[in-house]
């Protein structure tokens, strides 16, 4: 049993104690049975009364709990629905106390929770009203009367968070931009002049709006100050070229120079004025000047004439080149001249490079094939001869890669421009191959000249018998024993000369013919064999003429041996 039902029992036994008690007291009293009716009565409805008022009390509570259960059942599912959450699940078997209790409870937390998310939402607005400004953007669409989801609030701090990164990105691009713009006015001596410049130079940079307009803009204005600094630039790079080569075609004193020394640096508006009035006060001494500085100007000429390989005819089409007449036209004329030619070698600059790689290594090669006639060359010791023939086989590779180079890629020129790539009036590999043809002609020249003179000794020596010739004696490395040396002072007279050998006498007694002028037997006097020539260049002025001298030393040879059969048969 419940204490609650224990207690209603006991109310019960009270009550009818007390009644008993008031009855024992009445009969006492002597109260008849009517009054006895009447009071017992009025204790009756004096009970009732109480606890009708007490029912009314507990049901009376009931209603306010029921009314309240109601109030925040509402309020509750109102909540969910402004805060996009599932409806709460009433518990099963839960009294009205504790379904009350749970309901305002619950409706409290939401309460606090729309509450929060409002002041939040209020708080991102406010960010986002400040980003917008600053990077003219427009605001993040939400509803600002509902109250957002956790999903809207997470999707608006992440906007704000993509806000921010590129707040201070453009912030960032801003400053440095404004830094090169304000570095680029300042060599450029450029006043801001409009309304977006005093902006950018001027205004506070936390004011300036990081619009992708104004970035744009921002990156527009740089590169146009660029533009005009990289044009200034090339300008000054101009001018100070203009500025060397008057100094060197007007020979102006090395403490002009100096003076002048600290503008041939930098491109500031300032440098570049000064070096336009260096320019303009050189010209017009250039005018004072104009034969000299024509004779200036035609050796630089020649030089990138030299450089570009240009062959003679090339250089006598430019006529004002031979003209006498010095004028201010001549000059302009041998002005535009060199600058075309410049051009031109600045253009081809890395071929023209390799080209005259090659023409070294050929000199070299030609050099060291000059060496190989050379008899001298067999007396040197140490092992030159080695590294002759080391360095000749090196550079005959390096003379077929370069061919093999300049040949592919001159190729490529020519396809590309649709022009024949000339050096000294040639294409590459017709001017390559005529080198060649010259060293193999002259070696056939030197192989000629050696048979030709074979051939006029021989005869000689036929005519008039040979002539010993003195061995040259080998020097001994090394000291000499004393006592040969001592023997050999002291016997001198045991030294003996042994009978020279017929061909050193043949050969010697041709030498002592040709010294003395001694004129051959037979009406034919002997020519002396032409010298040999240290470059192909000066076996012949072209290669038509060196073919007919050739020409004509093969003939001789033919007459020379003709004569040597006729005298061969004549002593038979």
């Amino acid at each position: 049993m419940r204490r609650s039902e224990a207690l209603a029992s006991e109310s019960v036994l009270c009550l009818t104690r007390a009644l008993a008690t008031l009855r024992g007291i009445w009969e006492e009293i002597g109260i008849p049975e009517e009054q006895r009716l009447e009071r017992t009565n009025v204790v009756r409805k004096h009970v009732q009364e109480l606890l009708d008022l007490m029912v009314k009390e507990e049901e009376g509570l009931k209603e306010r709990l029921l009314n309240s259960i109601a109030m925040h059942r509402k309020d509750v599912d109102t909540l969910c629905r402004e805060l996009q959450l599932d409806p709460l699940q009433a518990e099963e078997e839960s009294t009205l106390l504790q379904q009350e209790k749970c309901l305002r409870t619950h409706a409290e937390a939401l309460l606090k929770e729309k509450e929060d998310r409002r002041r939040e939402l209020n708080a991102l607005q406010e960010q986002d009203r400040d980003l917008c400004d600053t990077l003219c953007t427009t605001p993040f669409c939400i509803d600002s009367n509902a109250v957002p989801s956790l999903e809207e609030l997470d999707c608006y701090r992440n906007h704000l968070a993509s806000l921010t990164a590129e707040k201070e990105r453009r912030r960032e691009a801003f400053v440095n931009t404004k830094r090169q713009i304000i570095l680029c006015m300042e060599e450029l001596d450029h006043t801001p002049d409009t309304s977006f410049e005093q902006d950018v130079v001027c205004k506070d940079e936390a004011a300036f709006c990081l619009s992708t307009d104004n970035i744009a803009a921002l990156r527009d204005l740089l590169q146009q100050l660029e533009g005009q600094r990289s044009l200034n630039e090339a300008l000054c790079v101009e001018l100070r070229s203009r500025v060397l080569v008057l100094w060197e075609r007007l020979q102006v004193p090395a403490e002009e120079r100096e003076a002048f020394a600290v503008h041939m640096t930098g491109s500031r508006a300032k440098t570049r004025r000064a070096l336009q009035l260096e320019v303009d006060r050189l010209e017009e001494l250039k005018l004072q000047n104009v034969k000299e500085v024509i004779q200036a100007t035609r050796a630089e000429l020649t030089d990138y004439w030299d450089k570009c390989f240009y062959s003679q005819g090339q250089r006598d089409a430019f006529q004002p080149y031979y003209d006498e007449d010095y004028t201010e036209t001549l000059l302009q004329l041998h002005d535009a001249e060199v600058m075309k030619v410049k051009r031109y070698y600045e253009t081809h600059k890395d071929l023209f490079e390799a080209v005259q790689k090659w023409e070294e290594n050929w000199r070299q090669f030609l050099e060291l094939e000059r060496k190989t006639t050379d008899p001298s060359r067999f007396a040197n010791r140490g092992g030159a001869l080695l590294k002759e023939e080391k360095q000749r086989a090196k550079l005959q590779k390096s003379l077929a890669k370069l061919q093999e180079e300049l040949e592919s890629r001159i190729q490529a020129w020519e396809q590309e421009r649709e022009e024949a790539f000339l050096v000294k009036g040639q294409r590459f590999m017709e001017y390559v191959t005529e080198q060649w043809q010259l060293y193999h002609l002259e070696k056939e020249k030197e192989k000629q000249e050696r048979h030709l003179k074979k051939s006029r000794q021989t005869e000689a020596e036929m005519l008039y018998g040979s002539t010993p010739r003195t061995p040259i004696k080998r020097r001994v490395l090394g000291p000499h024993p004393p006592g040969k040396v001592r023997k050999a002072a002291r016997t001198p007279s045991r030294v003996t000369t042994k009978p020279p050998r017929p061909g050193h006498k043949e050969q010697n007694k041709e030498n002592v013919l040709q010294r003395n002028g001694t004129t051959l037997s037979g009406g034919c006097t002997p020519r002396a064999p032409a010298q040999k020539t240290n470059s192909i260049n000066s076996v012949a002025s072209t290669y038509s003429e060196f073919a007919r001298e050739l020409s004509k030393a093969s003939r001789c040879d033919t007459s020379s041996r003709v004569l040597n059969s006729t005298t061969t048969n004549t002593y038979c």
